[in-house]
């Protein structure tokens, strides 16, 4: 079977991501991309944005069959995706990148988050001058989830308000997460041939 590299999944936050915003750029990079759409993009609701996470999966899977993901979430979708993936360990996501995640606390929600290493490699931007999450909350996050993590210095929500149309650091963590698939999938041996030539 030819090896698939992984498709890359959208996770927005509040009230989606228009036309202008980043994520919106970041699908348009890759044919096969998905975005999870949320009934109610207005409404935080924590449980309800993770089981629309897995519902995405779920009709991906079986219009275009099974596969591995890079997950690209922003703000509250950070939120969603940290539940989704403490949920299912066997989620076909197979790295996850959170930027400039909303605050838990803004919403009543810490507890019922992860507090421990996600089972998945994960990386988390965040700003110095995010007005829905401080660097210090973020970096604490980030040390729970177990994901490698970085501050992009004053440049707000990391939104399209804050003008990112495109963010070319998500286009290279999306490129790098593929090419990491791409080197474990290689065989681990030289195939006849090659031990022909090389002879």
């Amino acid at each position: 079977m030819a090896y698939k590299p992984p498709r890359v999944l959208i996770i927005p936050g509040l009230h989606d991501s228009g036309p202008a915003h980043w994520q919106t750029w970041l699908q348009g990079q890759y044919r096969e991309a998905r975005r999870v759409t949320q009934r109610d993009p207005s409404r935080p609701e924590l449980e309800r944005w993770a089981a629309r996470i897995q519902r995405t999966l779920d009709v991906a899977a079986s219009s275009d069959g099974s596969g591995e993901w890079l997950a690209v979430a922003h703000s509250f979708g950070c939120l969603a995706l940290a539940r989704h993936l403490a949920d299912h360990e066997d989620s076909p996501i197979r790295e996850a990148l959170f930027v400039a995640p909303a605050e838990p606390d803004k919403f009543g929600i810490a507890e019922a988050l992860p507090h421990h290493r996600l089972p998945r490699r994960t990386r988390l931007i965040a700003s110095s001058t995010d007005p829905w999450m401080s660097a210090a909350s973020a970096a604490r996050w980030a040390h729970r989830w177990g994901a490698s993590y970085s501050n992009l210095g004053n440049v707000g929500h990391i939104n399209a308000e804050a003008g990112f149309g495109p963010l070319p650091v998500a286009k290279s963590w999306v490129e790098a997460a593929r090419a990491r698939a791409a080197a474990e999938h290689r065989p681990r041996h030289a195939d006849f041939l090659e031990w022909g030539f090389a002879v």
